[in-house]
């Protein structure tokens, strides 16, 4: 579960990022938020890297979810984990760019996906065999 959800997330921003930067920054997240515009002027390349790297997430969170081990999963959840640690932490220390309800929602949001990765870096449960 937690793959495919962070697999959706990365697809959407990762895509919305890629191909489409300048409406990235002028809107992401939508619904009449605004996270991106109010740190900087527009960086078509850091943009576009930015999106590459959410689709670069997705395709390893896609493959790890259609194989069959635990390692896959595991992987792909401490590449999100090191990704979502130093993007929190600057969101923290820059909430005051954005106004309340925005801080609220954006620091929920990075949680939130931090939070996705605890299942996947948790150790497998054993499975119980039926006693003989």
């Amino acid at each position: 579960m937690s793959l495919w959800a962070l697999s959706a997330l990365g697809a959407l921003v990762g895509v919305w990022a890629l191909f489409f930067p300048a409406a990235f920054y002028d809107l992401f997240p939508g619904i009449g938020m605004l996270w991106v515009s109010i740190d900087g002027p527009f960086n078509e390349h850091l943009i576009r890297d930015v999106g590459a790297l959410y689709l670069a997430l997705t395709a390893g969170g896609v493959t790890a979810a259609l194989s069959r081990g635990v390692a896959g999963g595991r992987a792909i959840g401490v590449a999100w984990a090191v990704f979502s640690v130093p993007h929190l932490v600057y969101h923290v220390d820059h909430v005051h760019l954005v106004n309340p309800l925005d801080a609220v929602a954006q620091l929920t949001a990075l949680c939130i996906t931090l939070l996705l990765t605890v299942p996947l870096l948790l150790p497998a449960a054993r499975r119980l065999e039926p006693a003989p």
